[in-house]
């Protein structure tokens, strides 16, 4: 009785309560969390706990200046990722052989099996790494796993990176390479992924291709893109020292891609993706966790998408920091995350727009 008296009272010292809260809370520089422990989600398998659980990436505080430097230890991280790759291809009965197309390197990999949906269609992948890593064979991994798990012919973009060119080296290579494409294959039939790094230069792609007048593919696939490279994007603070994959906003992968750009300006759209004109764009599924550094570039990506009125599917994957989703091949999780892009790609595979 005594609540019900006075709970008029109450009501409104808990509302200016939450008013005087909500406005100290305005005029501060930013709220104040305290320390906590994340437990490892228990309803993941125990493949994708693992990396849930691993220690932060150890070279996260790694800022070379100089693209000669970010050569050097790309090429000792490469050095060990292509140690991997037989075994991968093996389990995956996937074959990878060098090429050139129009002066730019590839690698093709073709699956023991294209199922018969997919014979004639040609996915282009352009590999991740900040711009700077996974140089030749080593930005092969994920172009493996699309073609071993889903079934497709996939062309992975070797392109130029420092210090053999800057910016924009990686995406004339990669948009020279649509364009050799689309002399042989109709644009429904091509679609374009790629991860980070990659995933920025997906949609990169398409506003170069938009600027020459060149028909979209039937889809794309931008994976937890690095969409803004002005670290603008709220879970850059909220999963910072969380994410143990890319783990700070001012760790390696923004000092690599400072090094790529070579001057120019950081939130030119041909550098931060989601600062361009989306209209027009074709089809897009985007791929991240919740633990993700880059989770606010994928949502701000996709929410732009969605304003320009393309059909745009959000794969948001629980625990996972950046891109794990494609860091082991024995997980569940790495195949539902590819099936999610191969159902979403045989959607709009073959039919004209």
């Amino acid at each position: 009785m005594i609540i019900r008296r006075n709970l008029p009272l109450l009501l409104c010292f808990v509302s200016a309560f939450a008013v005087a809260g909500a406005q100290s809370r305005t005029d501060a520089t930013g709220e104040q969390v305290p320390a906590k422990t994340l437990p490892v989600p228990h309803d993941v398998s125990p493949e994708m706990q693992k990396l849930i659980a691993a220690p932060p990436n150890p070279t996260w505080k790694d800022r070379w200046q100089t693209g000669e430097e970010w050569r050097k230890a790309s090429d000792l991280r490469a050095a060990k990722s292509i140690e991997a790759l037989p075994a991968l291809r093996a389990r995956l009965h996937v074959t990878v052989k060098p090429d050139t197309i129009d002066g730019v390197r590839v690698f093709v990999a073709t699956p023991e099996i294209i199922t018969p949906n997919h014979q004639g269609k040609v996915l282009i992948h352009v590999h991740g790494g900040c711009y700077v890593l996974s140089p030749g064979e080593a930005g092969t991994s994920e172009a493996i796993l699309m073609a071993g798990l889903e079934h497709f012919k996939v062309i992975s973009v070797d392109y130029r990176m420092p210090p053999e060119a800057y910016f924009p080296a990686a995406l004339d290579d990669a948009v020279t390479v649509y364009k050799a494409v689309l002399k042989t294959t109709d644009p429904s039939n091509v679609a374009v992924f790629g991860t980070s790094a990659g995933g920025a230069l997906t949609l990169e792609m398409m506003l170069r291709a938009k600027q020459a007048g060149l028909p979209m593919p039937a889809a794309i696939a931008p994976g937890t893109p690095m969409s803004d490279a002005t670290k603008t994007g709220d879970s850059f603070y909220t999963n910072e020292l969380v994410d143990n994959v890319l783990v700070s906003r001012d760790g390696f992968c923004d000092a690599a891609t400072v090094t790529y750009a070579h001057g120019h300006d950081l939130a030119d759209p041909l550098l931060s993706p989601v600062n361009g004109d989306m209209h027009g764009f074709p089809p897009a599924i985007l791929t991240t966790g919740t633990r993700d550094l880059l989770l606010s570039n994928t949502v701000r990506v996709h929410r732009k998408l969605r304003q320009a009125g393309v059909d745009a599917e959000l794969e948001v994957f629980e625990g996972q920091s950046h891109a794990q989703y494609q860091m082991n091949d024995q997980a569940p999780e790495t195949k539902e995350a590819f099936d999610e892009i191969r159902l979403f790609f045989d959607k709009y595979l073959g039919h004209r727009r």
